[in-house]
């Protein structure tokens, strides 16, 4: 459920495939300024029941199967048509022709979503009990780069994705290290695949921030030659069940979501507490990685936080509103309209009383 970069080996469709790297080509073009209507669904009842003949089309690839490992997907009281597809752009794209409900992301492809046009909302919230001492990104640096901390990357070459989590990042780590864009080199790459690992390798850049298992391949490829990666300090670790405002605002499918996300919420608490069946399960014979990639993955995730109350989300979601919008010259707007806050309580009660899991 975190922001990553696509696993090798993962299956997907062939469609997915080719609008994976249409987007890549186009990722790092930013796109018309056409801010959504947001629309305001918090009045609205939702239904106390779901109708079984109600349809979700949901793009979790991960959450299928981890109800399948639990045992817990024959429960579901609606129907669901599986999206082999995740993430903010292949999102947004299927968001866009109506053939997707809800979907897993990060933080910032809601907020691209409002500023071309998309009317969508985040319906449920998870953190790291720990994000610092288990972030979902290290900042690669090239073998020969010199950099050491964050605040050696002064005049120095940083891959740069503006429409992904990973450019968001770029800005905050700048911000901290009391640098602006002028004091670098932002080079505009879409983080997709291995692309930022092999641009570090390569000396195509001085720095990048890169994730999951590519932190540990860069590691074993290059760190002979002297590559390295960088803590940088910050939270990076917001993840969310992102919905069209199409879809909650319809009633039935409002309940549906509800009970997704009730779901959903179960289903974290499971793989935190079977790790061995998770890396066996999905990173293994679902994704293609090796054993101890998937153990090295579990370890890095650390323990999910999944808040009842959105307030701190909410507002740590302003502030990259406000950083995104200075940096790419785009009109600042209320993180509120974002949040679906019907949901607000719905993933904690799900889990009050669920194993060990803090």
């Amino acid at each position: 459920m975190t922001p990553s970069t696509p696993m090798p080996g993962s299956r997907r469709f062939p469609v997915a495939v080719a609008s994976a790297l249409l987007l890549a080509l186009t990722g790092c073009v930013a796109p018309p300024q056409s801010t959504a209507s947001s629309k305001d669904v918090s009045g609205d009842k939702i239904p106390a029941a779901v109708a079984r003949d109600t349809t979700l089309t949901v793009g979790a690839p991960d959450l299928k199967v981890a109800l399948e490992l639990s045992g817990q997907i024959d429960e579901l009281p609606f129907k669901v048509k599986w999206a082999n597809i995740s993430g903010g752009p292949q999102c947004s794209e299927a968001f866009r022709a109506d053939a997707l409900d809800i979907c897993s992301a990060a933080d910032i492809p809601s907020i691209n979503a409002h500023w071309t046009g998309l009317d969508t909302k985040l319906v449920a919230v998870k953190f790291r009990t720990d994000p610092i001492e288990n972030p979902v990104y290290e900042l690669g640096t090239a073998p020969g780069s010199g950099i050491r901390t964050t605040a050696d990357l002064r005049g120095k070459k940083i891959a740069y994705s503006p429409g992904q989590a990973q450019g968001a990042l770029v800005l905050r780590i700048l911000e901290k290290a009391g640098l602006t864009q002028e004091d670098v080199e932002l080079v505009e790459l879409a983080s997709t695949g291995d692309v930022y690992p092999t641009a570090l390798g390569n000396r195509q850049v001085d720095a990048a921030p890169i994730a999951d298992v590519n932190i540990k391949r860069y590691l074993t490829n290059y760190g002979k030659e002297g590559g390295a990666t960088v803590k940088h300090g910050l939270r990076d670790d917001p993840a969310h069940l992102w919905a069209l405002t199409e879809s909650v605002a319809d009633a039935q499918k409002s309940a549906a979501v509800r009970e997704l996300v009730k779901f959903w919420a179960r289903a974290q608490i499971w793989i935190d507490e079977h790790p061995e069946e998770w890396v066996a399960g999905y990173y293994v014979e679902d994704q293609g990685l090796s054993p101890e990639d998937g153990a090295y993955l579990v370890q890095r995730a650390g323990h999910p936080d999944l808040p009842a109350d959105w307030t701190a989300a909410i507002h740590r979601q302003q502030q990259t509103i406000d950083l995104l919008a200075e940096a790419q010259d785009r009109e600042p707007f209320k993180a509120d309209l974002l949040f679906d806050r019907r949901y607000e309580p719905v993933a904690a009660e799900a889990v009050l009383g669920e194993g060990t899991t803090p």
